[in-house]
Formats: C-alpha cells, sequence, structure tokens
C-alpha cells in the first residue's frame, strides 16, 4: 500500500475517534483502494511512552477498508473492554497505528511456518479465539513459543495448549502504519523481518 493512502486511513482512524465525541461520523474517502474488503486492525498507544491504550480490529475481509478503520478506531477508542473509554483531552495523547492484514490461512504446523516478525496469529479452540499482530512478538522480543503461548492465553486458553488439545492456528501478515507523533507524520512500520 502506497504511504500516501496508509496515511490517509490513519487520518481517517483520527477523524473518526474525534467525531465520536460528538455524535457524528465521518466522510469516508471515496479511494478505489479503500473500498476493497479487507482486515485491518486500529492500535491507540499513548505517546511518548508508547502504551497500549486500545487495540480492535477485523481480521478477516468483512468491510471495505476506509468503513473497516472507522469502525475500528471507534471501538478501540471506547469499546475496548480492556480500557475505560478515551476521553476528549487524551486524543492528542495518543498515537494512532493502523495494520492492514492479509486474509489469514490455516497452518498445520504453526512452530514450522511461523515467522516472528513476519506473521499474526490466530488460535481458535471450542468456541475460544485470540489474535495477536506481528508487531506483538518483535515489541515484547518473543521467541516463537512464547508468542504461540501467549496467543493461546488471549485466547482463554492455558500457555500450553497448544501442545495438549486441536487448536487451529492460522497466520496473516500486516502491513503497519503509525503517527510519529499525536496527528503527526505518518511512517511505514518496519519489524525488521
Amino acid at each position: 500500500m502506497k504511504l500516501e493512502t496508509a496515511a490517509e486511513l490513519v487520518r481517517l482512524a483520527r477523524e473518526s475517534i474525534a467525531k465520536g465525541f460528538e455524535g457524528e461520523r465521518p466522510v469516508l474517502p471515496a479511494h478505489r483502494e479503500l473500498g476493497e474488503k479487507r482486515g485491518v486492525f486500529v492500535t491507540l498507544l499513548t505517546w511518548p511512552s508508547r502504551e497500549l491504550r486500545g487495540c480492535i480490529g477485523f481480521p478477516l475481509p468483512v468491510l471495505p477498508l476506509a468503513e473497516a478503520v472507522v469502525e475500528a478506531a471507534r471501538h478501540a477508542a471506547f469499546n475496548d473492554p480492556r480500557f475505560m473509554p478515551l476521553s476528549k483531552e487524551e486524543l492528542d495523547k495518543i498515537v494512532i497505528e493502523v495494520s492492514v492484514l492479509t486474509v489469514p490461512h490455516e497452518t498445520k504446523d504453526v512452530m514450522q511456518e511461523l515467522v516472528i516478525g513476519k506473521h499474526g496469529i490466530i488460535c481458535e479452540w471450542n468456541g475460544f479465539s485470540g489474535l495477536l499482530l506481528p508487531q506483538v512478538a518483535v515489541e515484547h522480543n518473543m521467541s516463537k513459543e512464547e508468542f504461540v503461548s501467549a496467543v493461546c492465553e488471549k485466547a482463554g486458553l492455558p500457555r500450553d495448549a497448544w501442545k495438549k488439545h486441536d487448536v487451529k492456528f492460522s497466520l496473516f501478515e500486516a502491513e503497519i502504519f503509525a503517527e510519529k507523533e499525536p496527528g503527526g507524520e505518518v511512517m511505514k512500520v518496519a519489524l525488521g523481518k
């Protein structure tokens, strides 16, 4: 994805949150690429410490990209159950990160196929599910085993569930774009694969 297009998505995420405080919605851009259905996550990080403040998204391509960003941004700001809703005063104290996903594909051997810094991971078993974006493993310097164990835990399963149960794993890749500072220039995030 071109950086200009990605920057438009990040600005749209910020506008969605800002308008959310007023009970309004942003006007969706007419750009053709932003009308394609794609999986996407919007992550809110405190500035400058970059601590997680909210993260919600759509792992599957169920909505046009611009619409998915608007919805994910709003949910990350106001409906992430791990955090209190974002206050209007906090908006200028967060940076926004948008991860545009490839379609997840199931893997039969997660330890063989998983590449840290390249893949995000979805874990599913018996109605439980969890997802971790590719940047999580890099930011926390996780090994493959730690990353797989963490996604099992996020799914509400024991950390070693991948060894004991018929757990389904899917992998995906992401292009990640983030503000350098709140409301500032947008850059592509390299995970150092």
